[in-house]
């Protein structure tokens, strides 16, 4: 799996005109899940979401996480994050897993995070064309891997 994680002051997403999923101060997670995904990564990304350290505190230092602030999260499907460009001009998305792997796992994640965050994840619609709206707080923007957690 991989993560994006925005931090900001505000999100959005809407399908059709429609808001599916609203934040104020909190993380806007792109997640992509790859055929490799298992149970496993899913937990330990969502716990890596929930602790990390990237809010400012009294001193200016990023050294609150999700909680700390009373933050939520905004989470957004994005099977481009696994876009292969090494070839061409066209990315191939081959390692993107299929909607009947990663729509579980995107549900998964959706009750991870609110298991670990104690409050509801806001959510885009899996799959649908999402016009998604951000104020990028810092700007602080973290990529996670769960194949890479040196």
């Amino acid at each position: 799996m991989r993560a994006v994680l925005q931090r900001v002051s505000e999100a959005s997403c809407k399908v059709n005109g429609e808001i599916t999923g609203e934040i104020k101060h909190g993380f806007l997670v792109l997640l992509g899940i790859e055929d490799a995904d298992t149970d496993e990564d899913l937990i330990w990304l969502a716990q890596k979401i929930a602790n990390i350290r990237v809010f400012n505190d009294e001193n200016g230092l990023m050294n609150k996480s999700l909680a700390d602030i009373n933050g939520k999260i905004l989470l957004i499907s994005q099977f481009t994050l696994f876009a292969q460009t090494k070839k061409g001009n066209r990315p191939s998305f081959i390692r993107a897993a299929k909607q009947d792997k990663a729509i579980p796992l995107y549900e998964k994640m959706i009750i991870e995070l609110a298991k670990h965050t104690g409050k509801k994840t806001e959510t885009g619609i899996f799959g649908a064309d999402m016009k998604v709206s951000l104020i990028n707080d810092g700007p602080v923007t973290i990529t996670i891997d769960t194949k890479v957690k040196e």
